[in-house]
């Protein structure tokens, strides 16, 4: 083998090593359910005072068409009302992609507000997502950040 091809194989094999022994990490998300303000906690305005209590760490979630749970890639936040009798409700937790081709079918990749069926029930508020830092469904107005994969090909 010449030096060159060693010089591949060397790399090659070093980039699958660290690809294999990574650790898998998700985003730390809080996690609560607010339902006409009784866990005051989850609701708005927002403050955490540092409890773990409702902070899951890492969160996981569900996946389309699969079994079981998987590290989050982002922290999600619904807040609104029901449209039949005007309760309220905030929902905070995390959920990932699960790889479809459209944006419409990920709630993950679009925040948006207005009106949407949530527990068998039409919700009129929002649904806000983010991945920019753990915990960061925290926070009132949360900012839906681009997700940018970098392929290396060798």
């Amino acid at each position: 083998m010449n030096a060159i091809n060693l010089s591949c194989f060397l790399t090659s094999l070093t980039l699958l090593i660290a690809m294999v022994f990574h650790p898998v990490s998700g985003i730390d998300c809080f996690k609560c359910v607010s339902f006409n303000g009784a866990n005051k906690a989850c609701d708005d305005p927002f403050h955490n005072n540092y409890s773990t209590a409702i902070l899951e760490s890492p969160c996981m979630g569900g996946r389309k068409g699969r079994d079981g749970l998987f590290p989050a890639t982002s922290c999600i936040k619904i807040a609104g009302y029901y449209d039949d009798t005007g309760e309220t409700i905030t929902v905070r937790g995390c959920a990932l992609d699960s790889g479809t081709l459209t944006t419409d079918t990920e709630i993950i990749r679009m925040s948006h507000c207005g009106r949407f069926y949530y527990d068998n029930r039409y919700v009129h508020g929002c649904l806000q997502s983010c991945n920019d830092a753990d915990a960061c469904n925290a926070a009132p107005h949360l900012a839906n950040t681009d997700v940018h994969l970098t392929l290396v090909l060798f």
